[in-house]
C-alpha cells in the first residue's frame, strides 16, 4: 500500500469502508487525491485495486489511528445493515443484536469520530440507509448527530436523497456532511425526473440470466402468499420504462427485488453485473473482475456514483478549495449548530 502524494491535489481525503470506490471516483472527479482506503472485504478490495491500482487497507481496527495520513475530507459510507430495515427484520428473527448492539458492524461509526478527533479533518461525508434517521425510535441517530456536533465540534447538515432522479433506480440514502469551522452549505439540487430502467438495458443477455421455471414459480407463489396475509413482500417485475426498487446485496439470491420482464411468453430476467453497475452510475470503463455473485454484492452495497459526485462538488465549493490551492489549514471551532437541508 503505497500512497504518495501528489503535490498538485487541491485536497487530500480518505476512504473509509470503501467498497469498491463509489466515493473515490466522485471526489476524484471533484479535484481531489484519496490519500488512504480501507475495507474489510477481500473481493471488495481486489475490485477496488483493479480499478485504482492500489489496494485497500484491510480491518480498520488494525491501524493506529495516528497513521492514517492525514487529510481535508473524510468520506466513509459505514456498513448500514446494523440500521437497514431489511437488516433490523433479519437479525430480530435470527434473535441477533442490531444497530450499536451490532459487536461486528454497529459500533464502526465511532472508529470514524475516532479518526476525526485525531486528524481534524475540514470536512466530512457520511452515508447510510435511510432507516438510520428511525433505528430505535430515533435514539442512534441522536447519538450519531451528537457526537458530531456537540463532542467533535463539527456543523452538522444532513438530507435523505433519493437516487432516482439520476439513475433509474428508487434508492434513499441519508447524507450527513460536516465542517470545521462551521461553513454555510446546500445540498445540490437534482434533475426533476431520473433516466428509465431502458437507458441501461444491455441489447443482448446470455440466457443464464434468465429465471428458471422452478423459481419463477417459486417467486410468484411466495408473492401471492403474502398478498393474501395483507403483507408487502414480493418480486418487483419492471419494464424498460420503469425505473427498479433498490438493489441490494442479496440480489444474487435470487433477484426478486428487480426482475426485467422479458414478454408474456418467456420468464422475467435477472440484471447482468454491468447493468447493475450501471444502474449505480458507474462509468463503462469500471473493471469488473470477481464473479457475479461477488459483483452483486458489490453494487447492491455501494453508493450511487452520481449522487456523491454532486454532494462532493457542493462539499468542495462550501470549502472554497481549487486545485490550485494547498491543503487547508485547520481551525479548531466550537460550532454545533444543526442544519437540515429542505
Amino acid at each position: 500500500m503505497d500512497y504518495r502524494a501528489d503535490e498538485k491535489a487541491g485536497f487530500k481525503f480518505i476512504d473509509l469502508f470503501c467498497g469498491i470506490g463509489g466515493f473515490r471516483l466522485a471526489f476524484e472527479k471533484a479535484g481531489g487525491q484519496c490519500v488512504f482506503s480501507s475495507d474489510w472485504d477481500k473481493y471488495s478490495r481486489q475490485t477496488y485495486a483493479v480499478n485504482f491500482g492500489e489496494e485497500p487497507y484491510g480491518d480498520i481496527h488494525k491501524i493506529a489511528v495516528a497513521d492514517i495520513p492525514a487529510h481535508d475530507i473524510l468520506c466513509a459510507g459505514f456498513p448500514c445493515q446494523p440500521f437497514s430495515i431489511a437488516g433490523v427484520s433479519k437479525k430480530i428473527s435470527l434473535g441477533r443484536k442490531h444497530g450499536f448492539d451490532d459487536e461486528k458492524q454497529g459500533n464502526l461509526f465511532f472508529s470514524i469520530a475516532e479518526i476525526i478527533n485525531c486528524h481534524q479533518p475540514a470536512a466530512f461525508v457520511l452515508e447510510n440507509v435511510k432507516n438510520l434517521c428511525r433505528h430505535d425510535k430515533g435514539r442512534t441517530f441522536q447519538i450519531i448527530y451528537n457526537t458530531l456536533t456537540e463532542a467533535l465540534g463539527y456543523q452538522v447538515y444532513w438530507k435523505v436523497i433519493d437516487a432516482k432522479k439520476v439513475v433509474p433506480q428508487h434508492r434513499e440514502r441519508i447524507f450527513l456532511v460536516g465542517f470545521k469551522p462551521g461553513r454555510k452549505f446546500k445540498f445540490p439540487e437534482f434533475p426533476a425526473e431520473g433516466p428509465k430502467l431502458a437507458s441501461i438495458l444491455e441489447p443482448k443477455v446470455p440466457e443464464k440470466y434468465t429465471l428458471t421455471d422452478h423459481l419463477w414459480t417459486y417467486l410468484r407463489n411466495y408473492a401471492e402468499k403474502h398478498r393474501l396475509a395483507g403483507n408487502g413482500f414480493g418480486f418487483g417485475l419492471v419494464t424498460g420504462k420503469d425505473s427498479t426498487r433498490t438493489l441490494s446485496a442479496r440480489y444474487h439470491k435470487d433477484g426478486s427485488e428487480i426482475l426485467v420482464s422479458q414478454g408474456a411468453k418467456k420468464n422475467p430476467r435477472r440484471l447482468t453485473p454491468r447493468e447493475c453497475a450501471r444502474l449505480m452510475g458507474y462509468p463503462e470503463t469500471f473493471k469488473i473482475t470477481v464473479s457475479d455473485t461477488q459483483a452483486y454484492r458489490q453494487f447492491g452495497n455501494s453508493v450511487v456514483v452520481p449522487v456523491v459526485e454532486r454532494v462532493a462538488k457542493a462539499v468542495v465549493e462550501a470549502l472554497n478549495v481549487t486545485v490550485s490551492l494547498p491543503r487547508i489549514s485547520y481551525i479548531k471551532s466550537g460550532a454545533k449548530t444543526q442544519q437540515k437541508a429542505s
